[in-house]
């Protein structure tokens, strides 16, 4: 009884220790699983975000804390930003101005054509050889394609001689049921004056003799011409 009281004695004491073993163990590897996750969450954290470049800066990571490389990134690409800006701004403006000077300006070479028209179709001489007004069509092209047709001026020019005065001249064709006829344009601006008069205005019909419709020079000429007394032209 004694032997069996003495060799039970060993057993309980090896299956101690087997216990204080396995519970060490169990207390290390939590231990280093803790610090492996603690590690692993501080490097994801300081790695959560990729660096800021010039391609990929959206303005969401604020400017402290961006690093010294970061914030040259961010420089540049806003002060790229603000030269487009710039550019689409100046583009903006010198298209505006093109079509104010084109288009609406009173002085335009589309002001100037489409009035120049209305006096060329409503002149009896244009009618009786071209039609009727209403049915006489102008345009920048004699071609009988639509698109070439569209063009209302087919050329255009201005000029500035040696004393100043601009001279613009413009070409164009018009068409009716009757017959064509290709139109001359010469419109002068004096220094001083405000809009461009019209110097010479002309239509040429093929196989017929030239139409002078205005001449200022001729006006002229007229109003200072000497009258007659008795049938005798005084000079």
């Amino acid at each position: 009884m004694e032997v069996l009281r003495f060799a039970g004695r060993p057993r309980t004491t090896v299956q101690s220790l087997k216990s204080t073993f396995a519970s060490t163990r169990k207390l290390a590897c939590a231990q280093t699983y803790a610090t492996h996750s603690t590690l692993g969450d501080s490097s994801k954290g300081s790695s959560s975000r990729r660096q800021v470049t010039v391609g990929n800066d959206d303005g969401r990571v604020l400017w402290g804390d961006l690093s010294v490389r970061e914030k040259a990134a961010r420089t540049t690409q806003q002060s790229f930003n603000f030269l487009v800006v710039i550019a689409g701004i100046a583009a903006t403006g010198t298209v505006a101005a093109v079509l104010y000077w084109d288009v609406f300006s009173s002085n335009s070479k589309t002001h100037h054509y489409g009035r120049i028209v209305e006096r060329v179709k409503k002149d009896p001489r244009v009618e009786e050889l071209l039609g009727p007004s209403n049915k006489l069509h102008a345009h920048g092209r004699p071609q009988q394609s639509r698109w070439a047709r569209n063009w209302s001026i087919a050329n255009s020019r201005i000029e500035k001689d040696a004393i100043g005065v601009e001279h613009m001249y413009m070409s164009f064709f018009v068409s009716g049921p009757l017959d064509s006829g290709h139109a001359h344009v010469h419109l002068t601006k004096r220094p001083g004056q405000d809009e461009f008069e019209t110097k010479l205005l002309t239509l040429d019909i093929r196989g017929k003799e030239r139409l002078v419709l205005e001449n200022a020079d001729g006006d002229k000429t007229k109003k200072t011409e000497p009258g007659k007394i008795f049938g005798i032209r005084w000079r």
